[in-house]
């Protein structure tokens, strides 16, 4: 069997199974487990793939530019965002991640909605300028470009200040046993302190990031309180998640 024809059926796997075991690969095709590795390695340098220990989970699609994700799923992470807004109640302090579903999370805010948002996103605190009951605290740091948000010392320290009653974490993957990941080391470490001083961590599930992973662990499912997803999930995933104590909200 040629290299590529063995890597197509390795994907047609991931795809099916959701993720792939390179023993169990190098069995499959009668070929060394360093072969394996080496489609492998090669695979996930064309981002077709997220490399774990011992084998490899489907990579999301979610770490694209931020003008390039706000054209994936659009009307899935509308629906999803106007369910997670039932989640918000007048008088709390609400921490909103960057993202293209939070982006849609706050346009769907009624204007008479009176709460506090915490950001360290421009965008979205630029998106709550014109709700004049909503009171918009924005942390500052360094800009990470890619995903628009303030990173980084500063951000850490503002972070440390806050008692939120609700926080809506972006996330480029969720997979019940490769936990919750991001396409940036420094972006995992500031949701990570965001949930640490929120009492319920929520996260909008887009269809791209079932199941899927990127390079960096924000921490295990078990950090979150809380999902919502499209109503057309797959009900084996959703079953793993709410093995995990997950609360599931289907929009």
């Amino acid at each position: 069997m040629l290299a590529h024809q063995r890597k197509h059926l390795i994907l047609e796997q991931l795809q099916v199974e959701g993720q792939v075991q390179s023993k169990n690969l190098s069995d499959r095709f009668g070929v060394s487990e360093d072969t394996i590795r080496r489609d492998l390695r090669e695979l996930a340098a064309e981002g077709r793939l997220q490399r774990v220990h011992g084998g490899a989970l489907p990579s999301s699609s979610a770490v694209a530019t931020f003008s390039e994700r706000k054209s994936l799923k659009t009307d899935v992470k509308m629906k999803i965002a106007r369910k997670g807004t039932e989640l918000i109640s007048s008088g709390q302090v609400v921490i909103v991640d960057g993202g293209t579903t939070t982006s849609e999370l706050i346009a769907c805010l009624p204007d008479d909605l009176h709460i506090t948002v915490v950001t360290h996103s421009p965008s979205i605190a630029l998106g709550l300028v014109d709700k004049p009951e909503i009171d918009v605290i924005l942390i500052g740091g360094r800009l990470y470009k890619h995903s628009i948000v303030s990173v980084g010392a500063a951000a850490i320290e503002g972070i440390g200040n806050i008692h939120a009653d609700i926080f809506f974490m972006g996330v480029t993957g969720i997979h019940p046993e490769a936990g919750l990941t991001t396409g940036d080391y420094e972006e995992a470490c500031i949701k990570r302190a965001f949930s640490g001083r929120a009492a319920e961590t929520v996260v909008l599930v887009s269809p791209e990031k079932v199941n899927a992973a990127s390079s960096f662990v924000i921490g295990e499912v078990g950090l979150i309180n809380t999902i919502v997803v499209d109503s057309e999930t797959d009900d084996n995933w959703l079953r793993s998640i709410e093995g995990k104590g997950i609360t599931i909200i289907k929009a």
